[in-house]
Parts: C-alpha cells; structure tokens; sequence
C-alpha cells in the first residue's frame, strides 16, 4: 500500500503531452521541482493522490489500456516518473511567491555559512544578505537549485556588503568526560585531521571547515561541555 502525505488542496497539476494524449497526475509544487531539478524525493512525498489523468479538472482516469499502450507500463509511480522529468508543473502566483522567498532564504542561508565579512572574519547574519539581495535588485528563479544561483548572487551584492569566501581550521581539545559525546558534533562540521586522544582522555583535533559556521560550531561545542573546550583558528584559506 502507498501512503501519501501531499494534501489535495496544496497540490498543483504536473502535465505531460505524450503520444498525442495528456497525462496529468497532481503534485506538492515544490517538492515536484526538487525532483525535477535531481534530488532524489521519494515519489510517496510528492503525490497527492496515485492515479494518472486525462484530466485532473474532472478526474478522468487514463485507462490502464492507454497507458500500456503509451508507456509500456501500468505502474502509476514509473508513469509519474516520466511525468515529472519530462513535463510541466503548473504552479499559481501565490505558490511562486512562496517558492521565491523559499530559495531567497536558502540562498542567504548558505552565504552565511560559507561566507564571511572580512572586515570581521564574522559571518554576515541572514538578514542583512537578504537585504542586500532586496537592495540589489536580485532576482530568484523560484524552479532553480540555489547552488547554481549562489554565484549570481554573491556578484551582485558584493558592491553593497563585503564578503569573501573562506575555510578554516579549528583545533579544539576537549576534557576527557566530555569527549565522547561531542564526537558526533566534529565529525559533522567538516573534514577531521590529526585527531589525537591525549594521555588524560581528552580528545584533541583539527577540523577543517566553512568560516561561516565556525561561530556555531564553537557555541555547539559551548553547550555541551558547559564551557570546558579550547579552540583557536589555525589556519585560514580564501576559496
């Protein structure tokens, strides 16, 4: 049995002209484009309801006869497949709205990690990169993976705010009764080097990671051992 998530009313309609037929199946919009543009989202997670139409408008089912005839295949998740990748999801203006100010906020998200202010050697808060991307005038292709607009946008907010990329690396010793359980936290931050266990027990290493979470990262390592960690930068590198 399938069990879908998508509700009915959020859904849009993917369509696909193919064998002189149309083929429509309804679809969660942005889940549907994440799929679309290569991320690997369980078919279950974007379906709202599992059955190919003729027409979602009047919920005609395509016979199974037809869909033989023009897929080689009944299997309704094959045939959605097809659909996705090869047709066109229709979306309304308020869903493409929603959809900008999702990748604008990812955008920023991932600029504030990977980048810094190189005044400071800080990264620059989500907001004021959103700001910048107002003031810029940037605009956002709402059905474009944001990595490949990360470079657009970083051109052109770099009149207006000051940024350079930049990896780091940390090393940190932390005491014995806490080592173990901020392990997960480490391996997690990025690239571990010259990871060493002391004589005491403490657990010494060099992690190798994006300026712009170093903050984060140090504040995680902060709350787990109450404060007893060291760390101090020991290399920087432009990217």
């Amino acid at each position: 049995m399938i069990l879908l998530t998508v509700s009915i009313e959020k859904s849009v309609v993917a369509k696909l002209n193919y064998a002189q037929q149309k083929f429509e199946i309804l679809v969660d919009p942005n889940k549907a484009m994440d799929f679309k543009n290569g991320k690997g989202i369980p078919l279950e997670d974007i379906l709202a309801y599992p059955t190919i139409y003729k027409d979602v408008k009047t919920t005609d089912a395509v016979p199974e006869k037809d869909l033989q005839k023009a897929f080689g295949t009944t299997d309704v998740m094959k045939i959605a497949t097809r659909i996705l990748k090869e047709g066109d999801i229709q979306i309304t203006t308020e869903q493409r709205r929603e959809m900008t100010e999702q990748k604008k906020n990812q955008i920023a998200n991932l600029i504030s990690k990977r980048g810094i202010n190189p005044q400071t050697n800080t990264p620059h808060p989500e907001q004021r990169i959103l700001n910048a991307m107002q003031q810029a005038g940037v605009n956002i292709d709402p059905f474009m993976d944001v990595e490949l607009q990360l470079d657009k946008v970083v051109k052109a907010i770099k009149p207006l705010l000051p940024i350079k990329f930049q990896n780091v690396t940390v090393q940190i010793k932390v005491s014995p009764q806490f080592a173990g359980k901020v392990y997960s936290i480490i391996k997690s931050a990025g690239k571990v080097t010259n990871e060493q266990w002391l004589n005491d027990g403490s657990l010494q290493a060099n992690i190798e990671m994006l300026a712009g979470i170093m903050d984060e990262f140090t504040q995680k390592l902060a709350n787990l051992t109450h404060g007893s960690f060291e760390s101090k930068v020991i290399k920087r590198e432009d990217v």
